[in-house]
């Protein structure tokens, strides 16, 4: 392994395929993801083109013991530890600008400490735009990891 290497020390898990979300209220649950061997967790989200100038969507970072019992994280699990969900998620805007309030990405770091993470996004429009989320799990137990 090349001590620089950061291919062989991450694996990629999608929580929520990448989808439209094109109703009112609707919410997108996201695949419960075992961190077994992993340290490091990060919630990479994803919004495409979006239309709507008061389109919001809401991010909510999920962990558990088991699958069955997940609950909200606490904000000290998170990093940043104040706002991680809410800068996570999308904000009205007047207008939309690429980059910035549509076709962007944003991140959560997660350092609890429980072995199941998954996340939820729940937009508050009926107009269509594409959301999608994923795990990076790093600092392995053991690397280099499959890809």
């Amino acid at each position: 392994m090349r001590q620089y290497d950061l291919h062989d020390n991450i694996v990629q898990k999608i929580t929520i395929p990448l989808q439209t979300v094109g109703t009112t209220g609707t919410g997108r649950t996201g695949k419960v993801i075992d961190r077994s061997g992993y340290q490091g967790v990060e919630l990479l989200v994803e919004y495409g083109s979006v239309t709507a100038t008061n389109a919001t969507a809401t991010v909510t970072l999920l962990e558990g013991d088991v699958t069955g019992t997940m609950t909200s994280v606490a904000d000290a699990s998170m990093i940043p530890n104040a706002n991680a969900e809410s800068l996570a998620g999308l904000a009205v805007a007047a207008t939309r600008t690429s980059g910035v309030s549509k076709n962007v990405a944003h991140k959560i770091g997660y350092i609890g400490l429980k072995r199941y993470v998954s996340a939820n996004i729940k937009s508050t429009v009926s107009a269509g735009f594409l959301i999608g989320a994923k795990f990076l799990l790093g600092d392995p137990n053991s690397a280099p990891v499959a890809s």
